[in-house]
């Protein structure tokens, strides 16, 4: 159900940009502030399943979220419901994690590819649903109810969790109170810097001071962690090469498509003029596809390994990223779609394979700490695409219409001859015809800027390749075995390529 909220959220974008009479650069804080508050209280998701259970963490977070969106609903202006989206961060980034570590926990290893295919429908399912249930919401009946449709649903789900989850084992640790403060503090600071560098200034003093703030609190909070005994996030699990590799490939990959969710909703409805429900119905086959392809692809790694999918799935991706360079304001609406669904499959053949090779590698006994850590850096990464990506495209907006303002001036043959089109098309005179043409530059400028934006997503995705080829070697029962008895004895993973 959080996954479903951002899906929907994401379709309404340029709808809320309207009714509170806000720009990109703050109607981001929507998606930001919740990938940024659920990238805080992440790590802290693996200790609280150790210690207080993850069905009974399962059922709080879940409540929390359920009322956040009820606040969502409610509010007045982007600032109020940026701070209800805190609120439901706080229960909806814990969800993930916590359902990811009750799985770690039941499933035979040998299983687990499987398990975590049919873990992956119910995850790519939502963003299917989501875009066409948020779009019908928001042209049909209000914004409000893209919040307020989880209200029965959460109720539901807690009633379901409370009744027929059985509860894990409770373990006793200390909870590592210094760590939380140190990494909640540093995350914050770098992406509050990437998301206000455009409109402070990069070298601004506020912009500085945020970014050596978040080194060093980044600094104090790898160095603490690595000397305290209980760890709330353990980095010495970046020891495990597959585990660091599945982390630093998950990352990247994010961050390069991520800003994609962000800015496809704004290429269809600000420059293509689709509404809402009209942009969900575009996206639902790329998602459906996704969806469909995780318990294939769960499966091939069952028998194949890691290595193989990725390679296979990420190269589709990239390519695929790619091709959007080509969007402008003639791009048909086909043509989009059926590169969004071809960029999905690769999608869905790549990433459950490489999380869970990640997560095999590591010992039984910290798989909850693991999920921890390996959702965090999703999260971390989708806030940081989100800042980076709007950047670039904005820079590259302002390069775009600096360029073509030079055409737009009696001067210019082109542009007088444009003019004398438009005045006596529309009966203007010289400086409204102007004007007008004006206004198409700025289209122009901003379909040209995200197609650049593109451009940066596909050779993010396509850094990730090559490092696909250090997730391990095929599997084969007796590696399979090796890692299961090294995962109870709490050693380390048998594939470590």
């Amino acid at each position: 159900m959080a996954i479903l909220d951002g899906s929907i959220v994401n379709v309404a974008v340029p709808k809320l940009m309207a009714v509170f009479g806000v720009g990109t650069d703050r109607i981001q804080w929507v998606l930001t502030a919740y990938l940024l508050a659920s990238g805080v209280v992440i790590p802290v998701s693996g200790y609280l399943g150790d210690v207080l259970g993850y069905r009974r963490m399962y059922v709080v977070c879940l409540g929390l979220f359920t009322m956040g969106s009820l606040f969502c609903a409610l509010a007045w202006s982007d600032k109020t419901l940026v701070a209800a989206r805190v609120c439901q961060a706080v229960g909806g980034g814990m969800l993930v994690p916590l359902s990811m570590g009750m799985l770690f926990k039941i499933v035979p290893r040998g299983m687990m590819g499987m398990a975590m295919g049919i873990w992956g429908i119910s995850a790519m399912m939502a963003p299917t649903i989501g875009p066409t249930l948020g779009g019908y919401l928001v042209d049909n009946l209000s914004w409000h109810m893209i919040f307020l449709v989880n209200l029965p649903v959460g109720l539901l789900g807690m009633f379901l969790a409370a009744v027929f989850l059985g509860e894990t084992p409770l373990l006793k640790s200390r909870f590592d109170l210094p760590g939380c403060l140190f990494s909640s503090a540093g995350c914050f600071a770098i992406l509050l810097a990437l998301s206000e560098g455009q409109d402070k200034g990069w070298t601004s003093q506020y912009i500085v001071t945020l970014v050596v703030a978040a080194f060093f609190f980044l600094l104090i909070f790898v160095l603490w962690e690595l000397g305290t005994e209980e760890p709330m996030l353990d980095i010495r699990l970046l020891g495990n090469p597959v585990f660091a590799v599945s982390l630093l490939i998950t990352a990247v990959v994010t961050i390069g498509l991520f800003g994609g969710l962000f800015l496809v909703p704004i290429f269809t409805q600000v420059l293509l003029g689709l509404t809402p429900m009209q942009t969900g119905l575009l996206i639902m086959p790329s998602a459906l596809a996704s969806g469909l392809l995780m318990p294939i692809s769960g499966r091939l790694y069952d028998r194949m390994g890691a290595r193989p999918l990725a390679l296979v799935g990420l190269s589709v991706v990239a390519l695929t990223t790619w091709e959007f360079n080509k969007i402008n304001l003639n791009t048909s609406t086909h043509w989009l779609q059926m590169m969004l669904v071809y960029r999905s499959c690769g999608m869905g053949l790549a990433m459950m394979p490489i999380g869970t090779a990640g997560m095999e590698a590591v010992p039984a006994r910290l798989s909850g700490r693991a999920s921890a850590f390996n959702n965090l850096v999703r999260q971390v990464s989708a806030s940081f695409g989100i800042a980076f990506l709007t950047y670039v495209m904005t820079s590259r907006q302002v390069y775009h219409f600096e360029w073509l303002r030079e055409s737009l001036s009696w001067s210019s043959p082109v542009a007088f001859a444009a003019i004398g089109q438009l005045k006596q098309a529309l009966a203007l005179p010289g400086d409204a015809a102007l004007a007008v043409l004006g206004m198409a530059a700025q289209r122009q400028a901003m379909a040209g800027a995200i197609a650049d934006t593109f451009v940066v997503s596909a050779a993010m995705v396509a850094v990730a390749i090559p490092l696909s080829l250090l997730l391990g070697k095929k599997r084969t029962k007796e590696m399979v075995e090796g890692a299961v008895d090294n995962r109870d004895a709490g050693g380390k993973s048998a594939d470590a390529g």
